[in-house]
């Protein structure tokens, strides 16, 4: 049986090196993210300040992987 993933929506607010970045959650959590496959090999450029959706393993829940960043009203992309 595969593993079960919480998904989630967060606030980047800081951005590391290797593609690592502090994510805020929307229920106040600080929790590292990475980017994952598919968003790294289309080139999709995540920044600061861009809310993201997020997938967190139930086993450890101070990490989680960067599955989608969602469009913001203000920006043109």
């Amino acid at each position: 049986m595969k593993e079960q993933k919480w998904i989630q929506e967060g606030l980047i607010t800081e951005s590391l090196p290797n593609g690592m970045f502090r994510i805020r959650l929307d229920n106040d959590d600080l929790i590292l993210g990475y980017v994952s496959g598919k968003i790294r090999r289309s080139f999709i450029r995540i920044l600061p300040g861009d809310r993201v959706k997020i997938e967190v393993s139930r086993y450890d829940s101070t990490r989680g992987r960067i599955i989608y960043r969602l469009r913001n009203k203000d920006s043109k992309d």
